[in-house]
């Protein structure tokens, strides 16, 4: 709805669902933000590789889709506090059971990981990994995804505990720490959304098919306090940021700011306060989308409260990544919206934005693309607007919603195999995420990747086999690996 650095992630030992959070407090996290759509322009779509009708568009003409959405949300953890230059973590997180880097296959020709490190009984590796640009892990932290390399290149998976997904030459690092215009670092993920507020879903262990989670519903600002007066109830945010401690998931909170998230009665002191207490309670998140679907498209009602649009400087967005970097000074934060790798207008829009707000002070560190229309789209004409992006802000770009509405299973899986490898293979582009995966249970209709009966539709096969997620035979026996 709308309603392209890499870090170890944080591996607990066992324990309560509450010491979970406490004790993400020793370690600091990455982050990455994401948003969704509202509106969406339907009608006859285009084959893969054609054109569409966009008047925006500098390569094509035709209608423009002005389309609106909803919100996602999501955390992880990562081990070690990302600092501007090469600082060092002491001391090292233990994993308790699980694999990591298991038969992590390599698919872009990076280095290859056979076997990886077994971790068991809570012991931590020694020596750790370092990473050029980034902080050098001396307490040794588990791994996820494939090793860290000298100026190696982008790893696509590594959940721990499942196998081992793929590695293609480590980590992705952008160097840098909030703030300064880099931001932390995490691995390379494609990642999904919640269902219905729960992460497993028809029998299939969400882990065992993405290593990244946004929250779909639940990190709202409205389904934590309902009302100005209602007290928080993290009940269900608990439980979804648990899971990915657990499951070693990176967590992605989404959005902080968002007027379609926000009840009526609601000011900038709440907003503050908000913002404050979800870092309290999460402090490791490692990826948050501060500001969703800023203007033209939306504006929250105490915009004014937090500084207003003076001569076109967007304080008060500034002053909300402000608020977000103070209370989650290891976040990675992001500006997302729809359209903006779609269409000429909402691209310039976004540049101009996030131009002015690292102008401004504000300490933003990627933009989120939700690219729910992208498959409408020339793979050309978005990977030239994804390039716009990142050249004339310098930073990276998320796709943070990204969806095919085609009920055609050759046409959506011929989409899936046109545009995923673009954003795979683009390193300014450190994360996918998939907005939804079983059918009649997705925002849009059609965009559903596994039938209603646990059966998987030819994206969902190609992606998994093309991730190196060896979770097809496991989908047909019911069995997880542990099982066998």
């Amino acid at each position: 709805m709308h309603v392209g650095t890499a870090a170890p992630l944080l591996v607990l030992v066992a324990c309560s669902s509450g010491d979970l959070r406490m004790r993400a407090n020793a370690s600091t996290a990455a982050g990455v933000a994401n948003g969704n759509e509202d509106t969406l322009v339907t009608g006859s779509l285009p084959s893969v590789g054609g054109t569409t009708g966009i008047p925006d568009d500098p390569i094509t003409g035709g209608s423009i889709n002005t389309a609106g959405g909803a919100p996602t949300d999501g955390v992880a953890h990562a081990a070690g506090s990302p600092t501007t230059g090469a600082s060092t973590n002491a001391g090292g997180a233990a994993q308790t059971g699980g694999m990591a880097n298991t038969a992590g296959l390599s698919i872009m020709g990076g280095s290859i990981n056979t076997g990886g490190t077994a971790q068991t009984g809570g012991m931590a590796e020694t020596g750790g990994s370092s990473i050029t640009g980034g902080s050098i892990n001396t307490g040794g932290v588990a791994h996820t995804g494939g090793s860290a390399v000298t100026g190696g290149s982008i790893a696509i998976g590594g959940a721990a505990q499942t196998g081992g997904l793929t590695g293609s030459g480590g980590m992705m690092a952008t160097g840098g720490a909030p703030g300064t215009g880099g931001g932390p670092a995490h691995r390379k993920f494609v990642g999904n959304i919640t269902t219905e507020n729960r992460m497993d879903a028809l029998g299939l262990r969400f882990a065992d098919y993405w290593d990244q989670i946004t929250p779909e519903s639940a990190g709202k600002w409205y389904a934590v306090q309902p009302t100005p007066a209602s007290p928080y109830d993290w009940t269900t945010l608990d439980a979804i940021f648990d899971y990915a401690v657990q499951n070693s998931l990176i967590f992605h909170e989404s959005p902080m700011i968002w007027e379609s998230s926000v009840p009526s009665g609601f000011t900038a002191d709440l907003a503050h306060a908000w913002i404050d207490a979800f870092c309290d309670r999460y402090p490791t998140t490692p990826i948050i989308t501060v500001v969703n679907e800023p203007p033209p498209h939306t504006k929250p009602v105490y915009a004014d409260e937090m500084g207003g649009n003076t001569n076109g400087d967007w304080k008060w967005i500034v002053t909300a990544f402000q608020w977000a970097h103070d209370a989650c000074p290891n976040a990675i934060l992001l500006l997302n919206d729809y359209n903006n790798i779609e269409y000429a207008s909402d691209n310039a829009n976004t540049i101009d934005i996030v131009n002015a707000v690292k102008a401004g002070g504000g300490p933003i560190h990627g933009v989120g693309a939700q690219a729910h229309d992208a498959y409408r789209i020339r793979t050309a004409t978005v990977k030239a607007y994804m390039d716009k992006i990142h050249d004339e802000t310098g930073l990276p770009v998320y796709i943070t919603e990204y969806d095919v509405g085609l009920a055609d299973d050759a046409a959506q899986l011929a989409v899936y195999q046109e545009q995923l490898p673009v954003f795979l293979e683009t390193d300014y582009v450190p994360g996918i995420t998939q907005f939804g995966w079983i059918e009649g249970k997705t925002w849009r209709s059609n965009t559903g990747l596994v039938r209603e009966d646990g059966s998987f539709r030819p994206a969902m096969t190609w992606l998994m086999e093309t991730l190196r997620r060896p979770r097809i035979a496991q989908a047909a026996s019911k069995k997880r690996p542990m099982d066998r």
